[in-house]
């Protein structure tokens, strides 16, 4: 019988979400809803001195806003709950006085003050990196090297001290990861990590793996920082004897730098000019770290971009609806190596998104803007500028940007680009073609290129020489859709209008 398919993202609340994050829950996500299993929300704050406030409703928006929600875990209810690691504290202990029963863990009564100082030590000797190990364990005040009836009566006093798994001095730790096939790990160069802390809240080792075999964790997909802290795991599996219910690993690549020179920080973003949050986050001390949301990205865009940093679907084609993720997805695909951050790809995607967008959508958000420069318009109209604009619109904000002229009549111009060439036959055209506008009956733009054409051709002017006064008349400047859909949109009383003002300034 095939093991139903459990994933979980499990973020501590330790501030905003990066988007390396988001990415471990899309991919979690994604496998899923592939297989027809449960995505859960597990948050991870044992480390009740890093808490953050409102970074919990934080994680919860974002997902929300991603389109990425669970099936369970906090917010959503469940019935493998609670689903924060702080309310289900009681459970660890008896876990970790298991594994020192079974000798495979033991009490250390360190103080911070001892423990540094032997690192001090060390360091002095030549170790670089002193950790509390095989070797060290041995000189450190610990069940190990103290007296049964001394640990006993230090335990019954209640003297500080915290559990720690006892590594094997030589042995080989082995597992299969789906990206990275067959990983192997010398237990002499791992330390021996804390499991149980001593305020009786477990550390990340213990709780991760409690948790995930409580919770019935069918696979494990999390970042590649994960991957040393993974033999401890998977002797955790084995000596608190589920080996046979251990997940599926898989340890994804980091997002890197631009640069690719190392990975993707939370106080990269800002400084090299573009967010590494999906929404804004306010940090404690009130600096505000701006968000993809904010900055006028849609979430189809940032989804899709993040999907394709380190995963390969195997086809040509870029963009992606969620479904289709769902039914392209493959783990197997993800690639070993980071992926560098290109936030001008991510703008190009956002700049695909927003082509496939209703004009009633881009209308509804535009709407906003008019309204606090008290302007007024027809809807019909409105819809149609934003349809004649977007193709020029990375953000659904750029629509104001491209499209003001439609509202307002230019009140400067760009003479540097007309005055050089300007000619007393040019503006003799305009007058005519302000007299031949006046004249037509059907005003579209096909009727009013025809006309335009027709008049230089009469008059000996090449059309190319013309058409760029016509839009700097109309817009104000070089830029805007083609020239006669403006004309035919603003309508013929305002485009004679601003043809004739704009000879005052040209002449």
């Amino acid at each position: 019988m095939t093991k139903e398919v459990r994933v979980r993202f499990a973020p501590s609340p330790t501030g905003g979400l990066h988007i390396g994050g988001v990415r471990t829950a899309l991919f979690n996500f994604l496998y899923a809803r592939k297989h027809g299993g449960k995505f859960i929300l597990r948050i991870e704050d044992t480390d009740q001195t890093r808490f953050v406030p409102g970074a919990e409703e934080y994680i919860i928006e974002t997902l929300k806003w991603c389109g990425i929600e669970p099936d369970e875990g906090v917010g959503y209810g469940g019935e493998y709950g609670p689903y924060r690691q702080s309310e289900r504290k009681p459970m660890y202990r008896q876990y970790a006085e298991r594994l020192v029963e079974a000798g495979y863990a033991y009490y250390a009564f360190d103080t911070s003050e001892e423990i540094e100082a032997m690192r001090n030590r060390l360091k002095a000797d030549g170790n670089p990196s002193p950790q509390y190990n095989w070797a060290i364990r041995e000189y450190m005040k610990n069940s190990l090297t103290l007296p049964a009836d001394e640990v006993k009566a230090r335990l019954a006093a209640g003297e500080p001290h915290v559990i720690r798994i006892k590594m094997p001095r030589k042995d080989e730790v082995k597992f299969h990861d789906l990206i990275r096939g067959w990983v192997s790990f010398q237990t002499a160069q791992v330390d021996d990590k804390v499991l149980l802390k001593a305020d009786g809240m477990p550390t990340y080792h213990l709780a991760v793996v409690v948790d995930d075999y409580t919770m019935k964790i069918s696979h494990v997909f999390r970042g590649e920082e994960w991957l040393p802290s993974a033999p401890v795991h998977v002797l955790l599996y084995k000596y608190l004897g589920w080996e046979a219910e251990m997940p599926e690993w898989a340890h994804l690549p980091l997002i890197l730098k631009p640069d690719g020179n190392g990975k993707l920080s939370k106080r990269d973003g800002d400084r090299l000019g573009f967010p590494v949050f999906s929404l804004d986050w306010q940090t404690p001390n009130g600096e505000l770290q701006s968000g993809f949301r904010e900055r006028g990205f849609l979430p189809q865009a940032l989804i899709n971009f993040l999907v394709l940093l380190g995963w390969n679907p195997g086809v040509v084609q870029e963009l992606f609806s969620l479904d289709e993720l769902i039914q392209l997805f493959d783990i197997a695909r993800v690639h070993h190596a980071g992926a560098k951050f290109d936030f001008e790809k991510c703008k190009w995607f956002n700049h695909q998104y927003v082509q496939r967008i209703s004009n009633s959508v881009l209308a509804d958000a535009t709407l906003k803007t008019l309204a606090a420069k008290n302007i007024s318009v027809d809807r019909a109209y409105l819809e149609h500028v934003c349809g004649l604009v977007k193709e020029r619109c990375t953000f659904i904000s750029d629509v104001w940007d491209n499209a003001f002229f439609f509202f307002t009549a230019p009140e400067s111009y760009d003479l540097d680009a007309v005055k050089p060439k300007w000619t007393a036959a040019k503006s003799a055209f305009f007058t005519d073609l302000c007299n031949g506008l006046n004249a037509m009956q059907d005003w579209s733009h096909q009727s009013i290129e025809s006309h335009f054409k027709e008049l230089a051709a009469a008059q000996g002017i090449k059309v190319g020489e013309l058409q760029m006064p016509f839009r700097i008349m109309l817009c104000g400047g070089k830029f805007g859709p083609p020239v006669f859909e403006i004309a035919a949109t603003i309508g013929k009383s305002e485009s004679i209008s601003r043809i004739e003002k704009a000879l005052t300034a040209f002449n």
